[in-house]
């Protein structure tokens, strides 16, 4: 396979983009714009040129400038397949007409519904539960059982979390929408903001390491984040690994908010049935077991072994909510999370 490109190369494609390829039944290669970043993924690209001998290109950028590119690129673009890591950005990639419909037997067994597009535009291939984890001897973990729980005023001056921008934090106050409604979301927000440890810095990983350092005694992060510290041989990470446990809030009663990583087919694919061909192949058990394993997300394919690490954490109730929502919901929880105060 080839290298995973950086933004740098994209004029490559450009290039190639002038000269768009007809499309073609017997494709021998697919090309991919992908936001994620991880070694299962070139793993499994790998495996799946070796299983189809189909190669697999690989463009690797922000989702923000994938879509942009790919606006820019029209008709002509080489893209077969677009992966990001958010609903709601897959969503915006379908409503700014960037995906077009794939109908597939194996990705409708593979991904349960309420993880796709219910018109085939994109679906989940992972799944990550946005959650808590706090300092063992300062909390008890049964007092954080919904997500309201964090506005208590015991939690003042305690509460960790990253920018309003970071569009997990987005999705998860789409997904309170959704259900709550945007006046219970707003009062939410500002409790969370009233008992925030600091103002907000970093990624998630940021916040669970300053649990450990004693800046605030909950963080809210992505179950990934959390698993793959937990599995760190990194000295930097062990102090936080030593004293972090997790809880799994609920939106009231509407269970765990859970986003997903996926992909569609690109709306001018020159290799749709390549592009088909590698989604099925990301949903089927092989590639399911790595990105649980190698990457400590959560498998869309019902019966993956999880790794240890998510064992570790226990079981929960995922929300039912259909994840076409969150991007539904993006713009009204930018504002609400702006109304807040959250910066």
């Amino acid at each position: 396979m080839r290298p995973i490109h950086t933004t740098a190369t994209l004029l490559l494609f450009t290039l190639l983009a002038c000269e768009a390829p007809a499309p073609s039944a017997e494709a021998t290669e697919v090309n991919v714009y992908t936001h994620r970043h991880y070694a299962s993924d070139k793993q499994l690209f790998e495996r799946f040129a070796e299983l189809t001998g189909i190669r697999v290109n690989v463009v690797q950028a922000g989702d923000d400038e994938l879509m942009a590119r790919l606006e820019a690129e029209g008709r002509n673009s080489p893209c077969d397949v677009f992966i990001t890591a958010d609903a709601g950005r897959l969503g915006l990639a379908k409503n700014r007409g960037l995906l077009r419909p794939a109908r597939s037997q194996v990705l409708e067994a593979n991904i349960p519904a309420a993880l796709r597009d219910p018109e085939g535009h994109w679906y989940g291939l992972t799944r990550r539960a946005r959650m808590v984890a706090y300092h063992k001897d300062k909390v008890d973990g049964a007092s954080i059982a919904t997500w309201d729980d964090l506005t208590k005023a015991e939690w003042k001056g305690r509460v960790l979390a990253r920018s309003a921008e970071n569009i997990y934090n987005q999705s998860l106050v789409a997904a309170m929408i959704a259900h709550q409604g945007p006046d219970a979301t707003l009062a939410w927000a500002r409790g969370i903001v009233g008992n925030l440890a600091r103002d907000p810095v970093g990624g998630d990983t940021d916040q669970l390491l300053a649990v450990a350092e004693g800046i605030g005694d909950v963080a809210i992060a992505n179950s990934y984040y959390i698993a793959k510290l937990m599995a760190s041989d990194d000295p930097a990470h062990q102090k936080a690994k030593a004293v972090l446990r997790v809880a799994f809030p609920t939106i009231g009663e509407h269970g765990v908010h859970v986003n997903v990583s996926g992909g569609g087919v690109a709306k001018h694919a020159p290799h749709p049935e390549a592009a088909v061909r590698l989604l099925e192949f990301l949903s089927g058990p092989e590639a399911q077991a790595l990105f649980a394993q190698g990457n400590k997300e959560y498998p869309v394919l019902p019966d993956t072994p999880w790794p240890a690490e998510l064992e570790a954490f226990g079981p929960f109730e995922a929300d039912g909510l259909g994840l076409d929502a969150l991007n539904k919901f993006n713009s009204e929880a930018s504002k609400v999370l702006q109304a807040a105060g959250w910066r």
